[in-house]
């Protein structure tokens, strides 16, 4: 299988998470500002949402780019990501209309923390695959900021039941870290068109 359909199939799972995150957002009865009031709370989360997704889907695209060949293990793990980011919508329509409670927080963390788990073994998987001169892993590194971000989400989860607001802090703190344009597979490609590769 091309890469090039595996990523289609990818981003049509994600454009199709993110109309039925939209949805979710009500017309509202009334015509003045108070009537929007109500949906403030379901907003925010979609917003918050749609720039996870958003995320996923750019990096996901990014890794593809550097991925020559797919295996089944590659084929597997792809869709173990898209199920965990699958139940987005869920969890966001679920802490919206609950006004970020505790456990609609507390298990919007654990869909963000096992999709970041899911994408690790992703990443990992096509690392494998492509050997001791993989150019992911020559992209990657060590991968300190994906491996932060779960630990975040890790801490994030019981504190949803202690201050939620703070759990929702943290998911937005990793959000912003990650709308900072990661460079490294863009100068990896840079490298290649420089030296002709």
């Amino acid at each position: 299988m091309r890469t090039e359909r595996l990523s289609a199939f990818t981003d049509g799972v994600i454009a199709i998470l993110i109309t039925i995150m939209v949805l979710e957002l009500k017309v509202p009865h009334g015509t003045d500002l108070d009537a929007l009031s109500g949906l403030v709370p379901i907003f925010l989360v979609y917003v918050l949402s749609f720039m996870m997704l958003g995320i996923y889907w750019n990096n996901h695209h990014h890794m593809f780019a550097l991925t020559d060949r797919i295996t089944g293990g590659i084929l597997w793990a792809n869709l173990h990501l898209l199920f965990w980011l699958s139940l987005m919508p869920f969890v966001t329509g679920w802490m919206g209309e609950n006004h970020f409670a505790p456990l609609p927080t507390a298990l919007y963390g654990v869909v963000l923390l096992m999709s970041g788990v899911a994408y690790f073994i992703l990443e990992q998987t096509i690392i494998r695959s492509q050997g001791a001169s993989s150019k992911l892993k020559a992209a990657v590194g060590n991968d300190a900021k994906g491996k932060v971000s779960l630990l975040l989400y890790a801490i994030a989860i019981p504190l949803a039941f202690v201050h939620q607001l703070l759990a929702d802090a943290i998911y937005v703190t990793v959000v912003l870290t990650w709308l900072i344009p990661d460079r490294r597979i863009e100068h990896l490609f840079e490298e290649a068109r420089e030296t002709g590769q």
